[in-house]
């Protein structure tokens, strides 16, 4: 079960940095994710009522659906959809990839953890993979002020991400599932951002372009819905720093998407990156025991 809730989050939200993409443009990007996670807590409010699980949450609860949803489904998709602007997708994504670190530090902060040394090991080998990979992306914008500001929203948006790992992490320690806790976090997160929208003055249209509505309801329906449930489930099953290393393969995803729609060229430097990235995840995931023999051999 464990491989499956990984495979289906690699692929789908690996996925989705091409489809934020094209959510940029005619509608404001608070309007767009407001839209996305309101249909996503429609749909997964429909699944609870449909398989008659529970569907309000407890009173203790919702001081951590709060801050949830305002870390995870709101700030955070605020920071990349506006990073995307002076950021190309795949730089993004190497940001993103240090998600891992963050949830080891953060945990061990907030949640008293222990680091596992294997687990950092694996993700800053990933991350190096992931670096030469887009590296040639930054050729030109090291001086570039848009594209540094883009790089700062990045990584602020990967601390909200960690924010929301944590406090996931919490409510399944509390014995709520990410099913429940995702509705209704969800929507929180789309309410906070109508507000946004209806403070600033954006108006609320609709781009009725097929690019656009396929792009909405995939990012609403598999990217959040199957998305974040499969993604939180790792989070309880595994913990935030281990489920949070699937981030580190998410834009080898979108670099084959890159391949087959964008006319990417692969080099030896992004096969020797994506040969840490797998050397590394293997080496994240490996049981502690094994790793010692490994060593010792």
């Amino acid at each position: 079960m464990n491989a499956f809730l990984y495979l289906i989050t690699v692929l789908i939200w690996g996925s989705t940095w091409i489809a934020i993409k094209w959510q940029l443009g005619v509608v404001p990007a608070p309007v767009s994710i407001a839209y996305r996670f309101w249909i996503a807590a429609a749909v997964l409010l429909l699944i609870l009522v449909a398989m008659r699980k529970q569907v309000r949450p407890p009173r203790e609860a919702w001081r951590y659906l709060v801050a949830q949803g305002v870390a995870l489904f709101c700030c955070n998709f605020l920071c990349f959809y506006y990073a995307s602007q002076w950021v190309p997708s795949g730089l993004i994504a190497v940001v993103f990839s240090t998600a891992p670190l963050w949830n080891s530090i953060n945990g061990r902060i907030f949640l008293g953890r222990a680091i596992q040394p294997q687990v950092i090991v694996g993700a800053l080998l990933g991350l190096a993979g992931i670096v030469m990979l887009f590296l040639p992306q930054m050729s030109g914008h090291w001086t570039d002020g848009a594209m540094l500001r883009g790089l700062g929203l990045a990584f602020l948006g990967t601390l909200f991400f960690s924010t929301g790992n944590l406090l996931s992490s919490r409510m399944q320690s509390l014995g709520l599932t990410p099913w429940l806790t995702n509705t209704w976090a969800m929507f929180i997160g789309a309410a906070v951002l109508t507000l946004i929208g209806a403070v600033l003055g954006m108006p609320f249209t609709l781009d009725a372009s097929p690019l656009y509505i396929g792009s909405l309801l995939y990012l609403a329906v598999p990217g959040s819905v199957i998305g974040f449930t499969a993604y939180l489930m790792l989070v309880g099953r595994l913990g935030p720093e281990r489920a949070a290393y699937c981030t580190v393969l998410f834009p080898v995803v979108a670099l084959s998407i890159s391949t087959v729609y964008e006319g990417y060229v692969w080099s030896l430097m992004a096969f020797v990156g994506l040969a840490c990235v797998l050397g590394g995840n293997l080496l994240a995931f490996m049981p502690v025991r094994r790793v010692a023999k490994v060593a010792a051999a």
